[in-house]
């Protein structure tokens, strides 16, 4: 059976000292050991340590790189691709700019 969800960051804070502290004892055991919920536990260490990091860490470092318009193939329209990883943005030269700012946004932070 589950234990109890930890309830707030500073009693999250307290069981995951309680826990590193307790030597031969992996954390899912200390947490059952002491009616704590595990995954509660862990998803309270995940998320305090993104907020412990800079935003500015959390992304990944932005490259400029300069957009040229190509001569169009086959009467078909010129298209910019922007490739993230394994992500890939197709957008025409009319696409609006505070639109693909944003739409970049969201992709970098996937």
């Amino acid at each position: 059976m589950a234990g109890r969800k930890i309830r707030d960051a500073a009693e999250a804070r307290g069981c995951m000292r309680a826990a590193k502290t307790a030597r031969g004892v992996s954390r899912a055991a200390w947490a059952r050991e002491h009616g704590i919920d595990g995954r509660s536990l862990n998803a309270w260490r995940i998320n305090l340590r993104r907020r412990a990091q800079p935003a500015a860490s959390r992304l990944a470092p932005a490259r400029l790189v300069e957009l040229v318009a190509g001569p169009a193939i086959n009467s078909e329209p010129v298209r910019f691709v922007v490739r993230c990883g394994a992500m890939a943005v197709e957008v025409d030269p009319r696409f609006d700019e505070q639109a693909l700012l944003r739409l970049l946004r969201v992709v970098a932070s996937c």
